[in-house]
């Protein structure tokens, strides 16, 4: 498993998703977003399991959009403000409408506690892919060389103080979305503490 031999889908709906993505989001989660798509494929690759590229592409660059000032809904969970950017953008790329709703209820999933592939393939592999990078689940299922080569071209940076400072400030201010359940579950710790931090190209 190599980066190379992963390539981003070249569709209008997938250029868009960069472009917004690398608008709107710090340099901290670009890198989140652009990692939590690899670590999808990579999963898929493990698992076996045979997603739609271009709706897990573009449900991976911007998953995290509703937490950003410009994209922040004052009542809506940040993963399903972020779901309806999808929407609109995907829109603009001339998605059919069924297709609009699939890329929102990916990012809606990416949240869930467990997604059952059987299900959802792409939220499954979202979710267990920001479980990865958020919280440090299952880093071994993943070829550590492919963990290394992938840091190595999308650096943690500031992720943990920056992801932590943004879902505690939605917790506050919307208690009853997810974002209050990942505070309540530890997530700054798991951010610290995730065996991805620090691991790198000759590092053990």
């Amino acid at each position: 498993m190599r980066m190379s031999e992963i390539t981003a889908p070249d569709t209008a709906a997938a250029r868009a998703a960069l472009e917004i993505a690398t608008a709107y989001h710090t340099p901290s989660l670009l890198n989140h977003v652009q990692r939590s798509w690899l670590w999808a494929v990579g999963f898929a690759q493990v698992r076996d399991l045979e997603p739609d590229h271009e709706l897990l592409y573009v449900a991976a660059l911007l998953h995290d959009l509703g937490i950003v000032r410009e994209f922040d809904n004052h009542t809506l969970a940040y993963e399903d403000a972020g779901g309806h950017v999808a929407i609109a953008l995907t829109a603009g790329a001339g998605w059919p409408a069924e297709r609009r709703v699939r890329v929102h209820d990916v990012i809606v999933r990416h949240n869930w506690p467990e997604v059952d592939p059987a299900f959802d393939t792409e939220g499954h592999l979202l979710e267990i892919a920001t479980a990865l990078d958020i919280a440090g689940a299952r880093p071994d299922e993943l070829p550590l060389a492919f963990r290394r080569e992938v840091l190595d071209r999308y650096p943690r940076r500031e992720l943990a103080a920056e992801f932590t400072l943004c879902v505690t400030d939605q917790a506050a201010r919307k208690p009853d979305t997810s974002a209050r359940r990942l505070v309540d579950g530890g997530v700054a710790r798991k951010l610290r503490e995730n065996p991805l931090e620090g691991l790198t190209e000759g590092s053990e």
